[in-house]
């Protein structure tokens, strides 16, 4: 009987050990900005969902009571998983992330459709949205496939797995007409970049973006020749410019392609323009793709004569880039819904919808700049008040902070974001295990997606996909999906050294 106390006391003192090691090892500055942010983002739900004369902010039936409410499960819920054992993050990540996938699919069929998606479960009054805890499970399953011990991204199969986790759940999300959300799983390329992925493909990735601005931008305003599209012309242009730079920078040391490329390509195409523009009008672009296909044949001729395989890859890259051109109109046109189109078409200056698709960021814009350098204080908002500002409460609420606290109060909350995206990356610098280190990127990389577009949605200068700012906008899915990723880092962070 003695001998079973004995036991039972040893273990009660160890299980009593790792809880206060637990409190000594938990990262505090951290919790203390989050619930400085949560604070904050009630104020400001208080002051975009304030009517006059209806003061009652803790009345379960407004929108800051409600908010409230979340808040409260929001710290139940961190205070969970604190409490539990981080293994249990590495051991069922890949089950976490079956069950997130099933029930993404499952969504799709939802019969149940909020502002023309299917992203939501609705469970009687309450309405839960699975996209924002598939961030959680991707990441963990991430980090539990690129922490296994044969684990190599240069491998084919490997990156094939790693891409498949990243893009499976971001398709199922697309399937319930969720565009906005599905982006954010582009934000895991960061977290690839900085556990070894070749830069070229990051480079890949922006030249696409560009391609794609120029491309539909320009794709309807013809040159002073008549006949060739400003659109088609640049991004052929830069497609001969961007190849140049890859050989010279993958190519082999002291070998003059690049210049002979850049040269000789711009040089002719050049020619081609001014022959155009001057004696004989004819499409350019024409002559551009000419350029391109001699381009490749002497990429062809470099591998075959110096056996470097890096010039079969900037060949594919220019094959690529060149169909991306053509495919762009197409998806565009055809795949991007109406709403999201003239969305793009505003942001670029294609179109000006002061009332119709532009009449969101515009309004966003009065509001925020009404606030002037101090704001016009807690509930005084006007732009707000008046709702003036749709979605002032979810997506833009960071007009609110604008119009009420001004420039001073917009810089310190994006201040306070700044220093929070800092100390992640100091927490995921100090791991001890890939996995930590892994999870804890993909964490910051979605804060910093999430902090970056929907600021920049705010201010005009990104297209208006519809995500929330973390701690800011009201709704639970958005809070508690954050606190999730949140606080499975800090418990992860706070057995590191074990």
């Amino acid at each position: 009987m003695k001998f079973w106390q004995r036991i039972f006391k040893t273990e009660e003192s160890i299980m009593g050990s790792r809880k206060d090691s637990l409190w000594k090892t938990l990262d505090w500055w951290t919790i203390g900005l989050y619930l400085v942010l949560v604070v904050c983002g009630w104020f400001s739900i208080c002051g975009a969902s304030y009517d006059y004369g209806d003061p009652n902010f803790f009345d379960f039936g407004t929108r800051a009571g409600k908010q409230l409410m979340w808040i409260g499960c929001s710290l139940g819920l961190g205070f969970v998983l604190l409490m539990l054992e981080d293994r249990i993050y590495d051991t069922y990540a890949y089950l976490i992330f079956g069950v997130m996938l099933l029930l993404l699919f499952g969504t799709i069929f939802n019969p149940h459709e909020i502002k023309g998606s299917r992203s939501w479960i609705v469970l009687g009054p309450v309405s839960l949205q699975p996209a924002e805890f598939a961030k959680f499970a991707t990441a963990l399953a991430l980090a539990k496939y690129m922490s296994e011990y044969s684990y190599n991204m240069e491998r084919f199969k490997h990156m094939v797995i790693t891409l498949a986790i990243i893009f499976v759940p971001m398709i199922l999300i697309v399937c319930q007409k969720e565009t906005g959300s599905a982006l954010v799983y582009l934000s895991f390329f960061l977290v690839l970049y900085r556990e070894g992925m070749t830069g070229s493909i990051l480079f890949a990735g922006v030249c696409a973006v560009i391609y794609f601005i120029i491309g539909i931008r320009f794709s309807a305003e013809m040159m002073p020749d008549g006949m060739t599209l400003w659109g088609e012309f640049a991004v052929l242009g830069l497609v001969v410019i961007f190849t140049a730079l890859l050989v010279e920078a993958y190519g082999k040391v002291g070998n003059r392609a690049s210049l002979y490329i850049g040269v000789c390509g711009c040089g002719t195409i050049l020619l081609g323009l001014l022959f155009s523009l001057y004696v004989i009008p004819f499409n350019v672009g024409i002559l551009e793709i000419v350029v391109c296909s001699v381009m490749g044949i002497y990429l062809i001729y470099l591998f075959l004569h110096e056996r470097i395989r890096n010039y079969l890859y900037i060949l594919f890259f220019s094959i690529c880039s060149i169909g991306f051109l053509f495919s762009a109109d197409y998806v565009f046109n055809n795949v991007l819904e109406p709403h999201q189109q003239i969305r793009i078409k505003v942001l670029l200056g294609m179109e000006d919808d002061p009332t119709g698709a532009g009449y969101n960021v515009n309004q966003s814009k009065i509001a925020i700049g009404s606030g002037g350098l101090t704001g016009k204080g807690f509930l005084n908002g006007t732009q707000t008040k008046l709702k003036y500002v749709p979605e002032q409460d979810t997506d833009f609420i960071f007009c609110t902070v604008g119009e009420e606290q001004g420039f001073v109060g917009s810089v310190i909350v994006v201040l306070l974001f700044a220093i929070l995206i800092w100390r992640l990356i100091h927490l995921a610098e100090r791991q001890t295990s890939r996995f930590g280190r892994v999870y804890g990127y993909s964490v910051l990389s979605i804060f910093f997606f999430h902090l970056f577009v929907n600021i920049g949605m705010v201010l005009g200068l990104t297209p208006v996909i519809g995500i929330p700012l973390p701690f800011f906008s009201y709704g639970g899915s958005s809070l508690w999906g954050f606190t999730i990723l949140l606080f499975v880092f800090l418990r992860i962070d706070a057995a590191r050294e074990r």
